[in-house]
Formats: structure tokens, C-alpha cells, sequence
């Protein structure tokens, strides 16, 4: 049994994990190491993975749960390159404070990410903790916060939101068909509880339309206030990447933003693991309303357990 080295990287997320060579041949005991410094750190780094190509990574990721295909309209879940997309600045570049597909009924509950090509200088990615932004809350705004729902989707106009330059993230690359021809719309609470460490997450983002039952300033009004705290410093991790750099992040207690300050190529290869659907603190799943995820993805449900 080997002990894996988990460096903390500050006071709210993120370690750098040492020791472990990825693939889908890793130890049992590396993997249940690797599981807990993920529930605890929300998102972790390993560097010198540069044996990893693309078969090594769909392997050590479906040690992890069952993967999804690589966005909801891929033609099912059978072949490795079905689920695996590539982040490629060429056509892609994710720039917005955001968790993964929330415009399903079944996010993602962790993603794989694996640095190919990268800029001389740029090209950082952020995390969020999106349970330290709940518990930030004052009591009263929690309470609120617990009482409402969101309805997240790929078709609304994304132009008209805080950064338009945003856009481009749903018009090309990996969401370009799913947001020019398939309408996805979920509605979600805006406090969801974790399945496995039973914690509180903000579950908001670059996909929320509006909240429900409040006029459209007032739901500009709350979604600008929770989202504040989700991005604030204190509750952020920047990353700089390296060649053979992994990130493995909680799609369920985080958002994350991809900086877009640099010229050159930047190319990573993601594999997402399949999620449950969310509920809220009154144990209420989220609902489809329009759109069937169910070739993107299995409900996958991971048994209940403590994060460290």
C-alpha cells in the first residue's frame, strides 16, 4: 500500500497529489486515497501524467463511475472516442464562471481533464467552492437560498449576459450542436446536497436562465448576489498548467473558469464521470423540462460517505 503525498494549495480548495501514476491499472488503495483528497479538496492536481494518452485516461476515469459521453446529444455511451471532448481553444474557450452541463437533469458528478498543448504563457484555469460560498451566506440569505430553484438551459441568449464575448463558448466546439439544435432546460434548486458528504452547494452558473417565481430584476438581483460569493477570492484556486498536468475536479461542489489571456494553442482532453440528479435540503430532485439526457449519460448514484 502506498501513501499518496496531498499538498493543500489554501484554506478552501485545491491540493497538488504526488506519489500516483494514473491509469486504469491504479491501486485500490491509491484510488480510495485519491476519492477522499477529491472530497475534501474539491478539486486535485497531479503533475508528471505524461504517459497518459487518451485510452490510459477514459481508464483511470471509469475506476471513478460510469463516463458519460462526451456532450448530451453524442450518439450514446459504447466507444472511448464518444466520450472524451477535447477543450480546444481553436473552437472552445470555456471563459465563464460555470459547472458542467447543468442544463441536464444528470450533471456530471466529476470531470478528468489532461493538458495536451499548451500556451508558452496563459491559458490558467480557476475552481470555485461552491460549498464554502453557501456556508458564506448569512443565515437569513441561506434560508432564502434554500427555498429557490433555477431553471438552467443551452438555449437561452447567452449575449445578453455579464461577458458577451461568452458567447463563442456555446456556439462552437463542444456545444456547438447542442446549442444550435437540441433545447435542453432542467430546473434545479439553487441549494443542492452533496450525495456522498451530504454538504450544501450553491448550484448556479453561466448556464442559469432565471430563478423561478421572481420578476426578472429581482432574479438578476439574486443570482448576482449568490454568484458574488462563489467568486469570491476566498474561495477560489488558480492553476497554472504544466505538460502531463491532470486536474480532476467535483462537478457538484464547484465552478470553474478557463482564463482566456494567451495567443498560442491550448488544447486538454476531458472525460466527465455520470452524476445523480441533484436535490434540494427538502430532499426534491430536480426536474427535466425539456430534452433527454439519457443517451449522454447513466443516473449514476455513489453510496453515502464522509469527506475527510
Amino acid at each position: 500500500m502506498s501513501t499518496l503525498a496531498v499538498r493543500p494549495l489554501n484554506g478552501s480548495l485545491g491540493a497538488e497529489v504526488g506519489g500516483v501514476a494514473l491509469g486504469g491499472d491504479l491501486e485500490p488503495d491509491d484510488l480510495e486515497q485519491l476519492r477522499t483528497a477529491l472530497l475534501r479538496h474539491r478539486v486535485v492536481f497531479l503533475r508528471g501524467q505524461e504517459h497518459l494518452d487518451d485510452a490510459g485516461q477514459l481508464a483511470f476515469a471509469g475506476l471513478l463511475g460510469p463516463t458519460t459521453a462526451a456532450n448530451p446529444l453524442a450518439e450514446g455511451i459504447g466507444d472511448g472516442a464518444a466520450h472524451t471532448v477535447a477543450i480546444d481553444s481553436n473552437h472552445l474557450r470555456a471563459n465563464a464562471w460555470h459547472t458542467d452541463a447543468t442544463f441536464v437533469d444528470r450533471p456530471p458528478s466529476v470531470s478528468v481533464l489532461r493538458a495536451v498543448s499548451l500556451p508558452a504563457v496563459g491559458g490558467d484555469t480557476l475552481w470555485a467552492d461552491t460549498v464554502a460560498a453557501y456556508e458564506s451566506l448569512p443565515e437569513p440569505l441561506r434560508r432564502l437560498a434554500e427555498s429557490l430553484w433555477a431553471r438552467h438551459t443551452n438555449v437561452f441568449d447567452y449575449t445578453a449576459h455579464e461577458a458577451p464575448e461568452n458567447a463563442g463558448f456555446f456556439q462552437s466546439g463542444a456545444y456547438a450542436q447542442t446549442s444550435n439544435t437540441a433545447a435542453f432546460v432542467t430546473d434545479h434548486p439553487v441549494v443542492r446536497v452533496h450525495p456522498e458528504t451530504g454538504e450544501r452547494a450553491l448550484l448556479l452558473g453561466l448556464l442559469v436562465d432565471r430563478i423561478l417565481g421572481v420578476d426578472a430584476r429581482d432574479a438578476a438581483d439574486l443570482l448576482a448576489l449568490f454568484q458574488r460569493h462563489v467568486e469570491r477570492p476566498d474561495n477560489t484556486v488558480r492553476w497554472t498548467w504544466a505538460p502531463g498536468d491532470v486536474a480532476i475536479w467535483d462537478n457538484r461542489s464547484t465552478q470553474h473558469y478557463a482564463v482566456s489571456d494567451y495567443r498560442e494553442h491550448r488544447l486538454l482532453r476531458r472525460v466527465t464521470i455520470a452524476g445523480e440528479i441533484p436535490v434540494n435540503v427538502a430532499g426534491e430532485q430536480s426536474r427535466a423540462v425539456a430534452g433527454d439526457a439519457s443517451t449522454f449519460s447513466v443516473v449514476h448514484t455513489p453510496a453515502r460517505r464522509a469527506a475527510a
